[in-house]
């Protein structure tokens, strides 16, 4: 007899870290964004001389993007797709061996200086890859094809990384390569995606929980669809031409149609649940970051990488957070509420953000949005990481 994904969980008798894919990816996920960003302060400080073959700049940005979201990536996705495919999820021991890939990825990227130079990049590569491998068979075996998307934009987001190595062992400056630029414009392409999915079905349930006659407005859309379209063209532009006039102009445009885009989903009736309202501010940081660059080239600004944080720290960092708290407290039997543990959470990664933009004119104050970064990510292992180390309770009936 066919096994349920409950009754797979069930039958694993080892850790419960490894009964479901997004328990380890959403934990040390968010530790190593918290360990990573204690490194690059310290470094930012004098105090330490990374041992990679990244200068500290790339570094920091490889591990956030490439590291900490394909993370956070790996644990959607193993969550994700049993839902989508009717299929079960990995448990146990395969999970383990994944989680430990994607370790020894973070480990060797780190003191790639005192290895041969196709180590780094053979070992961080080698996750993603077998995580695309593992979607795939799923994807296929379910017959899920309207997910192929998803996995196409994971096989761009590796196809990214690599590159990223490649322009680092090149001695190229990766923190402003095409590497970079690709990843980054993959997750942002993710979000717009995936969020225009969930975020107008969860606003969706909790205004007709709350009785509320609002409703946003359906998931994926004519306008949807353009829009995502047009938003492949410009990043794709992006990507190659940066600094040309017209990429600027189309950042603007872009930023602009996503504004509309997410004015349908009713975010301003959610205010009264940070689970919801707290991934429409997140979604904001897209057209926010695509006019703010758009903005900086167009007036010959030197900003382009506070501007670009807004995407990076912005969009990824505080969607992340929003997506593996609600999934933690949904997939765990918790209450689909935020405490104000949560809510602290979320403020002080948006506070982290707003306090990266200033160091333009203040730069002190990317120690104060380091801080606030580390108190967001201490602040999730702290007060999630319980629930991901232990099993579900059980059902009361």
């Amino acid at each position: 007899m066919a096994k349920t994904s409950a009754e797979q969980m069930r039958a694993w008798k080892g850790p419960a870290l490894f009964s479901f894919g997004f328990r380890p990816f959403f934990l040390f996920g968010a530790v190593w964004a918290l360990l990573a960003m204690v490194l690059w302060l310290a470094t930012l400080a004098g105090m330490v001389d990374l041992p990679s073959r990244f200068d500290p700049v790339s570094w920091h940005a490889h591990e956030f993007l490439f590291g900490y979201l394909g993370a956070v990536l790996a644990g959607f996705l193993l969550t994700a797709v049993p839902n989508w495919t009717g299929r079960l999820p990995m448990v146990g021991w395969r999970l383990a061996a994944l989680f430990c890939l994607w370790l020894a990825g973070r480990a060797v990227v780190l003191v790639s200086a005192a290895l041969p130079p196709a180590v780094a990049p053979a070992v961080d590569l080698a996750f993603p890859l077998v995580l695309g491998a593992l979607i795939l068979r799923e994807i296929v075996a379910g017959k899920n094809w309207r997910n192929l998307m998803v996995l196409g934009l994971l096989a761009v987001f590796t196809v990214a990384n690599g590159l990223f190595h490649i322009e680092a062992l090149s001695g190229d400056y990766a923190a402003q390569g095409t590497g970079l630029r690709l990843g980054l414009a993959t997750g942002i392409m993710m979000i717009a995606v995936i969020g225009g999915r969930i975020i107008p079905s969860f606003t969706r349930n909790w205004l007709a929980r709350t009785e509320s006659l609002a409703r946003p407005a359906p998931p994926m859309q004519r306008f949807d669809k353009a829009v995502l379209l047009f938003s492949i063209a410009v990043l794709a532009l992006w990507v190659a031409q940066p600094f040309a006039q017209l990429t600027a102009v189309a950042l603007i445009i872009m930023g602009v149609l996503h504004l509309a885009r997410q004015l349908r989903w009713q975010g301003h009736r959610t205010l009264a649940e940070p689970l919801v309202w707290v991934l429409h501010a997140a979604y904001a940081f897209i057209p926010l970051g695509a006019i703010a660059l758009g903005l900086d080239q167009i007036m010959g600004g030197s900003g382009a990488a506070g501007a670009q944080h807004l995407w990076m720290a912005g969009a990824i960092g505080s969607m992340t957070l929003a997506v593996m708290t609600r999934a933690t407290l949904g997939h765990t039997g918790r209450a689909l509420t935020a405490n104000a543990a949560t809510v602290a959470i979320y403020l002080c990664v948006f506070g982290s953000v707003v306090a990266r933009l200033i160091t333009s004119v203040w730069p002190e104050m990317s120690y104060v949005a380091g801080i606030l970064w580390l108190a967001a990510f201490l602040g999730f292992a702290l007060a999630y990481g319980p629930a991901l180390l232990r099993p579900k309770p059980p059902v009361q009936p």
